[in-house]
């Protein structure tokens, strides 16, 4: 068990990286965003190329941060039920989840997706649109976006099944601080330190 949670360890951290990647492909997308509408407003002019690859990194943020939002229990729940539900039942929903809906998904996802992209690859297959782009990066997102989920879903069943034998914490708890308190703890200590560094 102890080995299971190594891997458990890395590909948390694999999806960490990931997902803080994944932030940063928003604010990308914004200042594209934000560039295409002032030079169409400003000189009544927009490029294909840059319309589209806001949509690819928009899809590249919810294909690879969903092993993340998995990670940091960000996706859908239901918490006004499973609340009410003991901390063992609950990890065994999540356990009947990831096994008999998440990984057949997954795997359905991985197997439809990969030809579709090997034929773009192949083909090198482009955007019907003039000066459009290249289509198999934002095809590849797609086996690799479920095989990041899938690695995740993995992960996490290794947590619930440790849970429930005794051997981790339990990975649903959200009795502590969230994530926003932590951060906003984190500023201010910074802020006093600041402050007391500035004041010496």
């Amino acid at each position: 068990m102890q080995a299971l949670l190594r891997f458990s360890r890395v590909v948390d951290a694999l999806s960490t990286r990931i997902g803080q990647m994944a932030m940063w492909l928003i604010l990308i997308t914004t200042f594209i965003s934000a560039g295409n509408a002032i030079v169409r407003k400003l000189f009544n002019t927009s490029s294909n190329a840059l319309l589209e690859i806001q949509w690819y990194l928009f899809a590249a943020v919810f294909m690879l941060g969903a092993g993340y939002a998995f990670l940091r229990n960000a996706h859908v729940r239901i918490d006004f039920i499973a609340s009410k539900f003991s901390a063992r039942t609950r990890n065994w929903i999540d356990i009947g989840g990831i096994v008999i809906f998440l990984f057949p998904l997954c795997y359905m996802m991985i197997t439809l997706g990969w030809p579709t992209f090997e034929n773009a690859w192949v083909s090198g297959e482009m955007s019907s649109n003039s000066g459009g782009l290249i289509r198999w990066p934002v095809y590849a997102l797609i086996p690799l976006g479920f095989a990041l989920l899938m690695l995740q879903g993995a992960s996490e069943l290794v947590k619930r099944v440790a849970f429930l034998k005794g051997l981790g914490p339990d990975a649903l708890d959200h009795s502590g601080p969230s994530e926003t308190e932590l951060l906003a703890k984190e500023i201010a200590e910074q802020e006093k330190a600041r402050q007391t560094g500035a004041a010496a």
